[in-house]
């Protein structure tokens, strides 16, 4: 019986992942994650998954960065991301962390189905024409950025979101359950992995990697939007 991660934060779009997980396997058994947070908890825990399905806009994250915490959680569970976000150059961004698929929350259950089947089976799933033809470079992080990103552990990553969202060492040492000097522990690492100087410079470097700057077209909403049409591919994946 497969087990199976929904990082996602919308209750409805939970209810669509769940229906479409079970037009795939029947018997799979299902845990879910409302935030990063959450998701890095269950990943920690003795129970393993087969599959992660991802947001990537769930909360506890700063674009790519949630996608490389849950990486780092689980190095060996296929990962696919299920986003709103269709920009060919994120999804190509988004597959080079070593994701097994990406999909868009617009495709039909049918064929959500058939992308979690050929993950499950070691497969990587893009939908046809969602990497497009080119990338437009201005608009995303840099590949060195990543990069860098990934050099980070777990909890330096965690640490970096909360720098991010402008809590100082001793606020961070309370989110964290540690000790303040671990936090700038933590704080140095993080800025010598990221090669900037200073804690502003590493909250500009962030800046790279968030939505804002990562999609060139409109963001969808609304959760009639979910699963309504779509197109599928899947290549061979490349192992972690």
């Amino acid at each position: 019986m497969a087990r199976l991660l929904i990082i996602e934060d919308h209750p409805l779009f939970r209810e669509a992942l769940e229906s479409a997980i079970r037009a795939a396997l029947a018997d799979a058994e299902m845990r879910e994650a409302t935030s990063i947070d959450m998701a890095v908890d269950l990943l920690s825990s003795p129970a393993r998954f087969d599959l992660i399905l991802l947001d990537l806009a769930t909360p506890g994250t700063t674009g790519l960065s949630g996608v490389i915490r849950v990486r780092k959680a689980a190095p060996r569970t296929p990962i696919l991301v299920v986003s709103a976000h269709q920009d060919p150059g994120l999804v190509a961004h988004v597959l080079a962390l070593g994701v097994s698929g990406y999909i868009s929350k617009s495709t039909s259950k049918l064929q959500l189905a058939d992308a979690i089947k050929a993950v499950l089976s070691g497969d990587v799933h893009v939908e046809a024409g969602s990497l497009g033809t080119g990338t437009r470079r201005a608009s995303l992080p840099a590949r060195d950025l990543l990069k860098r990103l990934h050099e980070l552990t777990p909890q330096q990553l965690r640490v970096l979101d909360l720098i991010r969202c402008g809590l100082q060492n001793k606020q961070i040492a309370y989110e964290l359950g540690i000790c303040e000097t671990t936090v700038k522990v933590h704080v140095s690492e993080i800025l010598r992995k990221l090669r900037v100087m200073s804690r502003t410079k590493a909250i500009v470097e962030m800046e790279k990697v968030d939505f804002v700057n990562l999609i060139s077209g409109p963001r969808a909403s609304g959760a009639d939007e979910l699963m309504t049409a779509g197109t599928t591919a899947a290549r061979e994946a490349p192992r972690a």
